[in-house]
């Protein structure tokens, strides 16, 4: 949706690296945000995004308006249920089949052979591919590690809007998902005592977060699992004032997750 940071970059430098030509799509996509969300005030950069992805190597970048996507009265929307109800979806139902949708519509425009997702939007990656097998778009997702910063915090765009005291407690929640790995690591423990101990350590250090959910889940089917062995996905979401970030940490049955 615009605002390129690293993390959308290396998804142009992953597509780089395995395809002929790499075209980026830059959209803030009205039908993923709920009435009193943020679309109006969603950073827009247009000029420095075309300046990165310049940089970057991108061979295409597609920046339609917002009546080019949709038109005049639009009454198609795609939705895969099974997935989009829980994480996320449970606190923003209407998000997922927006995605959907415009991502269908992208990919019907652009006609890719491969489509390149980040990680820190798991959830979204997982639907998607979903989606693409569901509906035969031969199409290959690729999903990329979750860019961070220096101190653990996500790469987001949202995190322009974090206060100081905001972003100083922001690197609690990596903090949280890396505890939690271990913690599986070397116990394998209920998914209960994960979630707990999450929760505890979100309310040391990051007193002003609201935890909005955190979730210990099947990585493929996203349904909540009773006890965490690998592999399992770790997933939380917290509100800072108005600003909702989420991450994740894949603990997968071999390696500890980049």
């Amino acid at each position: 949706m615009g605002a390129l940071h690293e993390g959308h970059l290396s998804l142009v430098d992953a597509a780089k690296g395995g395809c002929d030509a790499v075209a980026v799509s830059i959209f803030v996509n009205p039908t993923q945000f709920a009435p009193a969300e943020d679309l109006a005030a969603y950073p827009r950069r247009p000029e420095a995004d075309l300046a990165a992805c310049e940089a970057r190597g991108a061979d295409l970048v597609f920046i339609p308006s917002v009546e080019a996507m949709y038109g005049d009265g639009a009454l198609t929307h795609v939705t895969v249920a099974e997935l989009s109800g829980g994480l996320c979806g449970r606190s923003r139902p209407t998000h997922f089949a927006g995605v959907c949708t415009v991502v269908a519509k992208l990919f019907n425009i652009v006609q890719p052979d491969k489509a390149y997702f980040g990680r820190k939007d798991f959830q979204q990656a997982v639907i998607i591919r979903r989606m693409a097998r569901d509906l035969d778009f031969p199409i290959e997702i690729v999903t990329c590690p979750i860019v961070r910063e220096s101190d653990g915090l996500a790469l987001s765009s949202r995190n322009a809007y974090l206060t100081p005291p905001q972003r100083a407690q922001a690197p609690a929640l990596s903090a949280s998902l890396a505890a939690a790995e271990r913690l599986i690591r070397a116990e394998a423990p209920p998914a209960e005592a994960v979630r707990a101990q999450v929760r505890r350590h979100l309310a040391a250090h990051a007193p002003d977060g609201r935890i909005d959910y955190v979730e210990v889940v099947d990585p493929e089917a996203l349904t909540a699992v009773a006890r965490a062995r690998p592999p399992v996905l770790v997933a939380l979401a917290v509100r800072f004032g108005s600003t909702r970030l989420i991450d994740n940490v894949l603990v997968d049955a071999e390696a500890p997750a980049g």
